[in-house]
């Protein structure tokens, strides 16, 4: 059969695993890749003005590193970077970040465009795994360490009068098809290179370029390289999981676990085949086992708005916490545990969210409870009751509810479609004049 010729992604040997007892207890550091990354995914590029407003976006919500651009491979890019710091339109407390193969002459070209920054991350990459070495560059282990190793050099020597704050980060681009062993011999090479200090760190950007491995074993190859990388307390240690899996998110959760400081990714999991790390999940999720996020969530729905608007890109009514129905349901034994939970968390006043069925409040990114309970024929008693103590301020006796509930059935059977919130209200008003 088909299936036989993959092979499943090799486990990390003779290795202690420490992430598994351990938990995520502050938000890592963000790098947005939405200009860079998730531009050169959609179908029409960005233009400047639309990358302006959209960077400007990201300076909004918190993101305090941003890569810009592509320079050496984009005149839109070179002038965009270019437009950014000659009219000082970026933030002083936020680096830009440019991508930079390991070439000469893409290198000045992308020194060329960062003239003048504040606050700049150069980030230098080039491929590593085997295929790739030996069949795309057709070049041996010693020449792919050279050309990272070279390429940092002349990158230092070219950033070396730069008066601004300047980061360098580096990228064995296919991680995660390289060998751990010859992972950690380029990434150590360049680190001597930039003779990081702990005041002074670099960047070690470990991706999951393409997504092949389970999330477990990611974290396992993180935190591998985190124990053998040299002079550690120097790093920061980064990840940029692409979704080819489907499992982006719980990479990036189980990295930082692993001892990751820095994630890389994009609003809503834009990016190339099945999309880059959903920065949006991610910081959720943190926020809802009472982290604080470090992003400004409160007006998400403006960001999707704006995002949806500027890529043309639809988000999916179940996405994660920002879906028009993520918080919906229309089962009628969910609609009767909400309803409940709801009715105990305002009555007791509580001060922890326990509502079953909805992972957040609503309320905590400017929803209403409007859209929490929906009716149509799969739903029972407490969907209508739930809209009639919601929005006609009436509390049904249990009585009410059942017989009230079978008077809403019996109308969105006939109907076969859901019923609105004002044809329930109606509804009750008919029977509580019958009844």
């Amino acid at each position: 059969m088909s299936f036989k010729k993959y092979q499943q992604y090799p486990s990390v040997k003779n290795f202690k695993r420490e992430w598994a007892d351990k938990q995520i207890t502050q938000a890592p550091i963000y790098c947005s890749v939405d200009l860079r990354d998730g531009n050169q995914a959609l179908v029409n590029p960005l233009t400047i003005e639309q990358k302006i407003e959209y960077f400007n976006t990201l300076v909004k919500m918190g993101f305090k590193q941003i890569e810009v651009s592509y320079p050496s491979a984009s005149e839109t890019d070179f002038q965009l970077t270019r437009k950014l710091i000659e009219e000082n339109l970026v933030p002083d407390d936020v680096f830009i970040q440019v991508l930079i193969p390991a070439k000469k002459q893409w290198i000045k070209k992308s020194v060329e465009a960062m003239s003048g920054v504040k606050k700049g991350i150069f980030h230098l990459y080039n491929p590593t795994n085997e295929f790739q070495k030996r069949v795309v560059f057709q070049k041996t282990d010693e020449e792919i360490i050279e050309m990272a190793v070279e390429g940092m050099k002349y990158l230092k020597e070219l950033t070396k009068d730069f008066e601004g704050e300047i980061l360098y980060e580096y990228t064995p681009e296919s991680f995660s098809q390289t060998d751990l062993d010859f992972a950690v011999k380029i990434c150590n090479e360049v680190i001597n290179v930039v003779k990081p200090t702990e005041k002074n760190k670099m960047i070690i950007n470990l991706p999951n370029t393409l997504e092949a491995c389970m999330p477990n074993i990611y974290a396992d190859r993180i935190e591998w390289m985190c124990k053998n990388l040299k002079n550690r307390e120097s790093l920061i240690v980064s990840v940029h999981p692409h979704n080819d899996r489907g499992t982006a998110v719980a990479s990036a959760e189980m990295a930082v676990l692993a001892g990751a400081n820095r994630v890389e990714g994009t609003l809503f999991g834009n990016g190339e085949r099945a999309g880059n790390l959903d920065l949006i999940t991610f910081a959720f999720n943190i926020y809802s086992q009472g982290i604080d996020p470090k992003l400004n969530l409160n007006f998400i729905d403006e960001v999707k708005e704006f995002f949806e608007k500027t890529t043309q890109i639809k988000t999916h009514i179940r996405h994660p916490y920002v879906g028009d129905m993520i918080f919906t349901a229309f089962s009628g034994g969910h609609q009767d545990a909400i309803k409940k939970g709801m009715d105990f968390y305002r009555a007791q006043n509580c001060k922890e969210w326990n509502v079953p069925y909805l992972p957040i409040d609503p309320k905590d990114i400017k929803r209403g409870y409007e859209n929490i309970i929906r009716v149509n024929s799969q739903s029972g008693k407490g969907g209508a009751s739930f809209i009639i103590s919601e929005f006609f301020k009436v509390t049904m006796s249990k009585n009410e509810e059942i017989e009230f509930g079978k008077v809403v059935k019996m109308a969105s059977d006939k109907k076969k479609q859901e019923l609105s919130k004002d044809e329930i209200i109606e509804l009750y008003k008919v029977y509580i004049k019958n009844n």
